[in-house]
């Protein structure tokens, strides 16, 4: 019985390993009852396995451990996975939008590193983007900025499956995207 429970405990450990979760916000709320006031707390998490997937998740409790606990969990189970290209970057640029929460994201040479404002970092590092430039347009509010960052990232496709849907080959989408750099480059430099 004590082998089977230590065993349980790794599968436990090896999960912390895989995943990396960081506390966006946390909220203290109130519920107002015949006697006074009940406090409890709200918080936002985003997982990720920095091998493109990331979830984000929300938990209400009385403690603050409480809350952030049930938070992993729903992040976990509402994971989507990202293309990413060359494992650091994003295949192309995109908007995304929640509410008043309007999120532009860009791809960006290696090197430049995460520019993006709070929430949105926490969703590139956990996701394991390195060179990435983002912009919130509207609300600042944490949960609706870590929405439209994941309905951006939601959109975005890599080469193979756009060679699939239109009949084509990959090496031909990808010496159309070389081809539209090198076009824009010269209209830069002047």
């Amino acid at each position: 019985m004590a082998r089977e429970q230590r065993g349980r405990g790794r599968d436990r450990d090896e999960e912390r390993d895989e995943f990396v979760d960081r506390l966006v916000a946390i909220n203290r709320v109130a519920k107002v009852v015949k006697g006074g006031k009940n406090f409890g707390f709200a918080a936002l998490v985003v997982v990720g396995d920095q091998k493109g997937r990331v979830g984000y998740g929300k938990g209400k409790a009385r403690e603050v451990p409480e809350a952030i606990r049930k938070a992993s969990q729903e992040a976990k189970r509402n994971m989507v996975r990202v293309p990413l290209r060359e494992g650091r970057t994003l295949h192309h640029d995109a908007q995304g939008r929640h509410g008043a929460g309007k999120v532009f994201i860009r791809t960006a040479p290696p090197g430049t590193g995460v520019i993006a404002g709070g929430p949105m970092r926490a969703v590139f590092e956990t996701l394991g983007v390195q060179d990435v430039v983002a912009k919130s347009i509207g609300t600042s509010n944490p949960y609706n900025m870590v929405r439209a960052t994941i309905d951006a990232l939601k959109n975005q496709t890599n080469p193979r499956a756009v060679a699939a849907k239109r009949g084509m080959k990959v090496s031909e989408i990808i010496s159309r995207r070389a081809g539209a750099q090198d076009d824009a480059s010269p209209v830069d430099a002047a």
